[in-house]
């Protein structure tokens, strides 16, 4: 057996091993010692993609769905640095990637060899590990040290407590493809039980106590942990719950879902600054919150990994791994005032949504109550979160996620694409026109790769909608060609170009029927960037006109 097979099938095997499931394949040359021994392997689902960069984000979403390691495959080269924004995605999102890239023998370096670039710790930082492998070859002890390394790198890749990207770069010299022989210098099999090294979970943290208050708010935002157990401490102990959609603490009786509009009406955010404030994951979409988490007295951040902490508004007073939110005494004052300002907000909220049209709060707000129990909802890094953030009305029983680690719009139709594919039900995915387009390659489907049941929403206003709602917009003259960026692209031909079912939504009352189907489809919806500021004001405009028309205590 030559060394490049011999490595690539014990690395594979040993992963596998560890709990390797799937894998993604960006297919070339110097990369065909994996791919063929992935082919061979019946013990993971392998999923082939042409393009780099959506491969890259594909395993981002089965890594995201699925909370588990995925291996992403490449060939040497620029191949590698098309990678790179996933793994970013992945470093800040610690979402658990396998990278493992091929590349040239040592020899080939630095000569101007076809295909060869310095992919030495490419992705910097952003890896939570990196290793040069080496070239293989037969000489015993090879063996010991490739699968104590692919057990290395799914631990590190897997966490617990910081998950995130491991680059393992494999130098192959020829042959890359098996010689007909099967001889080594030593057995190439691993344990018959297990993986070779098995990396035992230490225990849970001790959980920091806080005092009994009544004044007491739980904001959960992207990537929190844990979420249903904070939420039930929180609930009794008598605190409103201010989760972003993604966040996963958005439902019962406690969910406050217009905070957005209750902080940034001054009366209300002033007299509700809180004792203490926990905060599980990384809130972001939230101007008024973020500015009303600089004035709370005391700042909890949770954080399973103390080295890295969000902390975006330099108002955290302690970090902790875990804390005990106990059952206060006292009277409901505190949790009524949120409840009775969050219903009159989102009263007058939706009946400026119900007379709006087809505008895209009012499309973010139907979808998710038109979507079924068990059903994933991926959301666009720019607009469609926010539109779900402040129109999505509490709810059970539905998923959602966005690549909110780095916030980017590439990527999302083949993010989507991948945790569809992790998922057990069906999923479906809301993102703008721009979106959509920057990643229209992740439509391309073989006819022999494993097809998601995915039903991709597009708002299509014709350009980047959220500069129309950001200071941009006042410089008017260079603001369409340079901002607004209109494509005139029809969406319709990009969906048939990949043979893509697709529909036009042209009233919203027909989104419950365009949403039915099977497999990967559009669904676009034309909207208006103007209008869409106009209905963003209005909403504003009559939710903070609802506070303010409450009782003052």
């Amino acid at each position: 057996m030559n060394p490049a097979t011999a490595l690539a099938t014990v690395l594979v095997d040993e992963l596998v091993r560890c709990g390797l499931t799937d894998v993604v394949l960006a297919p070339g040359s110097r990369s065909a010692p994996l791919a063929l021994a992935l082919y061979a392997e019946s013990r993971v689902r392998l999923h082939v993609r042409i393009d780099e960069r959506s491969a890259s984000y594909l395993a981002l979403g089965l890594a995201r769905r699925s909370e588990r390691p995925v291996a992403l495959i490449c060939s040497s080269g620029t191949a590698v640095a098309n990678f790179h924004p996933a793994v970013i995605e992945a470093s800040e999102a610690g979402l658990p990637l396998l990278v493992l890239t091929a590349d040239r023998p040592p020899e080939l370096r630095g000569t101007g060899a076809n295909q060869t670039i310095d992919q030495i710790k490419l992705y910097g930082d952003a890896t939570r590990w990196f290793a040069e492998v080496g070239v293989p070859e037969e000489r015993p002890g090879q063996v010991a040290y490739w699968r104590s390394l692919a057990c290395r790198a799914y631990q590190r890749a897997s966490g617990p407590a910081a998950p995130g990207p491991v680059h393992l770069n494999l130098a192959f010299r020829e042959p890359l493809i098996p010689d007909g022989d099967t001889t080594w210098c030593e057995p190439l099999g691993g344990g018959v039980n297990g993986p070779w090294v098995r990396a035992r979970v230490a225990p849970p943290p001790v959980a920091l106590h806080l005092p009994p208050t009544r004044r007491g708010v739980l904001v959960v935002g992207d990537g929190a942990a844990n979420v249903r157990r904070y939420v039930a401490a929180a609930g009794m102990a008598g605190w409103p719950v201010l989760s972003e959609p993604n966040g996963g603490g958005r439902y019962g009786d406690h969910a406050v879902s217009t905070y957005h509009y209750l902080l940034d009406t001054p009366e209300f955010a002033d007299a509700h600054l809180p004792d203490v404030v926990v905060t599980l994951g990384r809130p972001g979409l939230s101007r008024p919150l973020l500015s009303w988490l600089q004035r709370a007295g005391e700042h909890i951040v949770v954080a399973p990994d103390l080295d890295r902490w969000p902390d975006p508004t330099r108002s955290a007073t302690q970090v902790a791994q875990a804390v005990e939110i106990p059952v206060a005494s006292g009277d409901d004052t505190w949790l009524h005032s949120w409840r009775q300002a969050d219903q009159a907000a989102r009263t007058a909220l939706d009946a400026v949504l119900d007379v709006s049209g087809t505008s895209e709060p009012r499309l973010a707000r139907d979808l998710v109550d038109a979507l079924p129990n068990g059903a994933l909802l991926f959301c666009g890094s720019s607009m469609p979160i926010r539109d779900l953030d402040q129109a999505m009305r509490p709810r059970r029983g539905i998923r959602l996620m966005a690549n909110r680690g780095a916030s980017g719009i590439d990527g999302l139709v083949s993010t989507a694409m991948g945790a569809a594919l992790a998922h057990n039900g069906p999923a479906y995915a809301l993102m703008g026109d721009l979106s959509f387009l920057h990643d229209q390659n992740g439509l391309i489907l073989g006819p022999r790769e494993p097809r998601p049941d995915l039903c991709l929403v597009v708002v299509n206003n014709d350009g980047g909608g959220i500069f129309s709602l950001l200071p941009q917009a006042a410089v008017r003259d260079p603001f369409e060609r340079v901002f607004g960026t209109p494509h005139g692209v029809d969406l319709g031909y990009v969906a048939a170009a990949t043979g893509t079912p697709y529909t036009l939504v042209e009233e919203i009352t027909e989104l419950p029927k365009a949403l039915r189907g099977e497999g990967p489809r559009v669904v676009e919806v034309r909207t208006d960037r103007e209008e869409n500021v106009l209905v963003h004001a209005r909403l504003r405009d009559a939710a903070q006109e609802a506070v303010r028309a409450l009782p003052q205590d």
